[in-house]
């Protein structure tokens, strides 16, 4: 009896053993087949140029104050405020009655100049004859050369007059002086304008078919790292340009201009690029931000920006070792290269697995499906 008992504990025992490891087994291969897919990929090696993103501001290529200098009362305003308006196109007129009547004056005063030195010139002839019989004394001589002399003199002032009253007619029509976008005229038809004193804006007209970035620089040594960089200086003719608010096309400049100094005041120098505006999106006095090449990288590390994650230890990315598993990987990270990668400057090699979606779903020591895209 006693004997059948140990027979039955021992097989008991031997059950409850058995059951454990069987269950064990089971988990197991449940774990393997129920891992998710989530997508991965490799972390590329490329050449990705550096840039240093600087403040500026914009300017239009050409800009002018249209202004009044003569007195009269405005008659006509020949444009609507913003319009686009060609070179030679008349956009004021004032009233030009007492510049009319000027130009008729001085034309009056040439004629009779003219014919007072027809005139003298005659009489000085006439004498310089009689001198020759003695039927004159020299000293009249002189006297008639005298006055054909001042009746020149007197045709020089009227001309000089003419010129000045014709000047300042012209002045009564205002054109545009280039192909440029116009702002709303400050004086209203029918306005006074005192020119004459002091010249009167009657409005400003822009050329902004291209534009101008103005920024600066803090160094000398900033600018000349770029002559040692053949790739970088060739990026100097498509400086990416952004502003705050996104505009429906992408803009790039070309390095135009470069201070030959530096303000004492600040240690800066200036630089310009000229922007193309072929749309009309930009306008004079918008704040831009430069990102001006600094160097270039032949053997860049790049991930996807969107895979990077942020905690209180810094930026991280979630890798994949050899078997399968995510493993926690903090990196340091650089500037943006080919829109939407980012440059890994330390902690991740070439050619490492990383996941690039469904971040919340995985945690570090998870076993995944890794299915690898591009």
């Amino acid at each position: 009896m006693q004997h059948t008992f140990l027979h039955a504990a021992l097989a008991l025992a031997t059950a409850t053993i058995i059951i454990p490891v069987s269950s064990c087994q089971s988990d197991k291969h449940d774990t393997a087949d129920e891992a998710p897919s989530i997508e991965v990929a490799r972390s590329q090696s490329d050449s990705v140029t550096a840039y240093r993103t600087i403040p500026g501001t914009l300017h239009a290529l050409n800009k002018v104050d249209l202004v009044a200098r003569v007195n009269g009362y405005l008659r006509s305003i020949n444009y609507k405020k913003g319009d686009i308006v060609e070179k030679g196109q008349l956009l004021f007129t004032i009233e030009d009655t007492q510049y009319r009547d000027a130009v008729n004056q001085a034309t009056a005063n040439l004629a009779s100049a003219r014919s007072a030195h027809e005139y003298a010139a005659s009489h000085y002839q006439a004498m310089e004859k009689a001198l020759k019989f003695d039927a004159v004394s020299l000293m009249e001589v002189k006297q008639a050369k005298s006055t054909l002399e001042q009746a020149e003199a007197s045709i020089r002032t009227a001309q000089a007059q003419l010129e000045t009253a014709r000047t300042q007619l012209g002045y009564c029509r205002v054109y545009a002086p280039f192909r440029g976008r116009i702002t709303a005229s400050g004086p209203s038809v029918g306005a006074y304008l005192n020119g004459e004193g002091a010249p009167v804006t009657m409005a400003t007209i822009y050329d902004d078919s291209s534009m101008q970035a103005y920024f600066t620089v803090e160094d000398g040594s900033f600018l000349k790292s770029f002559a040692k960089d053949s790739a970088t200086a060739a990026g100097y003719d498509s400086i990416p340009i952004t502003f705050s608010e996104q505009l429906p096309h992408n803009y790039y400049g070309a390095l135009s201009y470069l201070s030959p100094d530096f303000d004492p005041s600040t240690g800066t120098m200036q630089l310009r690029a000229v922007i193309k505006n072929p749309y009309g999106e930009l306008r004079d006095g918008m704040y831009a931000s430069v990102k001006l090449p600094t160097g270039t990288n032949a053997n860049a590390v790049i991930v996807k920006d969107a895979s990077i994650a942020t905690d209180q230890l810094g930026k991280y990315l979630y890798t994949v070792n050899d078997s399968n598993k995510i493993v926690y990987t903090p990196v340091k990270t650089a500037e943006m290269a080919n829109d939407s990668m980012r440059v890994i400057t330390s902690g991740l090699p070439a050619g490492t697995l990383y996941v690039t979606k469904a971040l919340l779903k995985v945690r570090p020591g998870m076993i995944i499906k890794p299915v690898i895209t591009h």
